[in-house]
């Protein structure tokens, strides 16, 4: 297990606190880390809401709300009290601008370097208001550091108009806009493979690598989120952030350090080398899909607009064959997918090298395979690579595909995998910005998605139906055929 180094004392401030995200994902990180011995005795919590709420009520709800989110046998009744002794409430009306006055009150220390985290886990409408009311009184000194949440804004003008607002009032350095998935493990050992083993770095490119598969798959339909979900659809949700920041980091050049804006300035150049697929190229480049009826985990779900309960052109799937314009990748297709509903539940990176030039064996019914390396996001976060080995026993040389399979629960004895949430919430207590999107980077990758957005609505193109639980439209399929490549799949 990894040794757990405590963080100096901080304010931990929650807007939204009642929400969904709070409850299911902050406060149990939080709970964890403190269970874990990672946040020291003087740290304080703070929710903020508009309901009007005691301190011992908002103490309550939390426990309830959280509590099937937490794993009891990791945390035990003396963790719950002492976790619960840390939080207090504050009301704050964003949208009316009340109660400022009384967090700052709140948020009083003789410590001038005391760090204080305010996330603001609202809608991104309400950032700029946040900002600049905190600002007015004194909740912007140089200690503060405000955690953004995912979307910033729906397209490239209105992420600028969010990132202006807020800039307005806070400096870059003490803005930290969150994307989960940087804060998972097997992402960052995606840099450790990369930049730490000298076998994989000199045949990252072009020369070695035949292709680059990113799939995000979900097998959950709208839930709670279908309010936000039918207004921003697949491409928006998850291309535009999650999936283009875990290309980014297979694709990036080598930093000169590992630091924060070394890092974050690699990623820019990759957005900003990405070929744009306009109105001539988007027919065969994009796939735009939609859920109908059909059976997931063995059971029958409704159609997307079934479940919304209106008809719309909102995408619930996504697939995209994208191209990095630079000397490393010129040629080397990465696929990127993502969907709702669909036949299981996975997320991982797959390098598909390319096949020997000449082999010298009989490759058997099904040839010589290239290696292929594997990274598993989610739900068993880890790495596979996919090699060629002489199948034993007698009777001649007879290859076949083998996969050497790091689990990385297993190789670190984890017996338990700590959230994504737990490392960023306390690398920003840390203020530590490498795993967490510059106002540059948004605005790039926002350059990339807007044509492909506008070019799906001038060019008509069409919306796929596929049934629940398949892995989306036989035309994600035949986009990669096109290329003579297909997708491995959560078996692959």
């Amino acid at each position: 297990m990894a040794k757990i180094i405590p963080v100096k004392p901080f304010d931990q401030v929650v807007f939204g606190a009642l929400g969904d995200l709070a409850k299911r994902k902050l406060f149990p990180a939080l709970l964890y880390r403190d269970c874990d011995g990672q946040i020291p005795a003087d740290a304080r919590i703070i929710g903020s809401g508009r309901r009007d709420l005691s301190d011992e009520a908002f103490r309550q709800q939390i426990q309830e709300a959280a509590a099937p989110f937490v794993d009891e046998n990791f945390v035990d009744q003396a963790v719950w009290k002492r976790f619960l002794a840390r939080l207090s409430y504050v009301r704050v009306d964003v949208a009316a601008g009340a109660g400022y006055a009384d967090l700052a009150q709140a948020l009083k220390t003789d410590n001038p370097t005391r760090p204080q985290v305010i996330y603001l886990a609202l809608s991104p409408s309400l950032y700029g208001d946040a900002a600049k009311n905190l600002a007015q009184v004194g909740l912007n000194r140089p200690q503060v550091r405000l955690v953004l949440e995912k979307p910033l804004g729906h397209d490239l003008k209105s992420s600028q108009a969010i990132n202006s607002q807020v800039g307005a009032y806070f400096d870059e350095t003490q803005i930290y806009r969150i994307d989960h998935y940087l804060g998972k493990e097997s992402v960052q050992n995606l840099l450790a493979l990369r930049f730490g083993n000298v076998m994989f770095e000199r045949v990252w490119n072009a020369a070695n690598i035949d292709h680059v598969q990113i799939t995000a798959a979900e097998t959950v339909g709208l839930g709670s989120r279908a309010a936000y979900y039918n207004t921003a659809g697949a491409l928006r949700d998850m291309v535009q952030n999650h999936l283009l920041q875990l290309m980014c980091l297979t694709a990036m050049e080598p930093p000169a350090q590992f630091e924060a804006d070394a890092i974050r300035d690699e990623k820019r150049k990759v957005l900003k080398a990405l070929r744009p697929i306009g109105k001539a190229e988007i027919a065969h480049k994009t796939v735009r899909g939609q859920y109908g009826a059909g059976a997931v985990d063995g059971g029958y779900v409704e159609a997307y607009m079934d479940e919304l309960g209106a008809e719309t052109t909102t995408e619930t799937f996504v697939a995209i064959q994208a191209e990095i314009d630079n000397w490393r990748w010129a040629g080397v297709p990465f696929y990127l997918r993502t969907g709702k509903r669909l036949a299981s539940r996975y997320t991982e990176i797959i390098i598909q090298f390319r096949e020997v030039p000449h082999s010298i064996f009989d490759g058997g019914d099904q040839g010589l395979l290239g290696n292929r390396l594997v990274i598993r996001l989610q739900p068993d976060e880890g790495v596979r690579l996919n090699l060629m080995t002489k199948e034993p026993g007698p009777g001649g040389m007879r290859l076949r595909e083998a996969a050497l399979d790091l689990s990385f629960a297993e190789e670190f004895n984890l017996g338990r995998f700590p959230d994504a949430y737990e490392r960023l919430l306390l690398d920003v207590v840390r203020g530590d910005t490498t795993l967490f999107m510059r106002n540059d980077e948004v605005e790039a990758a926002w350059s990339w998605i807007d044509p492909i957005l506008t070019a799906w609505e001038n060019e008509n193109q069409p919306l796929e139906l596929y049934a629940a639980g398949t892995m989306g439209p036989t035309q994600s399929d035949l986009m990669l055929g096109l290329k003579g490549h297909k997708w491995h799949g959560d078996a692959s």
